[in-house]
């Protein structure tokens, strides 16, 4: 709750800007590509990207120094494969997730013309975990929906450029806490994963703006 009100207080910082800020206001709509991957704290764990998609909302407030508050769904998730000792431990899992992700980014224009900007972009984002689904590829595999921590931080970093109404964004975000802690092991209960899952995402964009 503490991390929500963080982030509808950062909003309205964004929406309470000066006029000035308001003379340049843009609205748009975004769809893109993204390629996860969940990290894995174990060795004999790998996991591996998995594509996926965005749909959402933006908003961009200033001048040549900008904020950027976006709201847009996502479909994301990776795949872990665990090859044990044993051949009973060994288990493959598909990880899909869906979210609200709600970034907050303060962007700077390296270029600046009538009909083209080039900038850059960085700020926290906040990813709400809507819905989940934990496929088992073979063996009894470790990780539940329920494993899933339900609000996660990230840090969002990447370029853009504008040409007329469109945009076009390419960016990578980093988890700050994990999404997955710790999983037991459904062959050998007393089998601890301390997973410390940290999402990665590549995400590349086109928006259009709406005025």
């Amino acid at each position: 709750m503490k991390k929500l009100i963080v982030v509808l207080l950062m909003f309205i910082i964004a929406l309470s800007a000066s006029e000035q800020s308001f003379a340049q206001f843009n609205l748009g709509v975004k769809v893109g590509y993204n390629a996860s991957n969940l990290s894995s704290n174990y060795d004999s764990i790998s996991s591996a990207l998995r594509s996926g998609l965005h749909i959402g909302a933006f908003a961009r407030i200033g001048k040549r120094v900008h904020l950027q508050p976006e709201v847009y769904y996502t479909v994301s998730g990776s795949s872990y494969e665990n090859i044990g000792v044993k051949t009973i431990s060994n288990w493959k899992q598909k990880v899909h997730v869906g979210t609200l992700d709600i970034p907050l980014l303060i962007g700077f224009d390296i270029v600046k013309s009538k009909l083209l900007k080039w900038r850059i972009d960085a700020g926290p984002a906040v990813s709400f975990v809507l819905n989940s689904k934990i496929e088992n590829v073979y063996g009894p595999g470790a990780i539940t929906s329920s494993d899933l921590n339900k609000a996660n931080w990230y840090i969002q970093v990447g370029t853009g450029i504008d040409v007329w109404f469109l945009t076009l964004d390419i960016r990578y975000q980093t988890g700050l806490n994990s999404l997955i802690g710790n999983v037991n092991s459904l062959s050998y209960p007393s089998q601890v994963y301390a997973l410390d899952t940290k999402g990665k995402v590549f995400l590349v964009s086109l928006g259009w703006k709406i005025f």
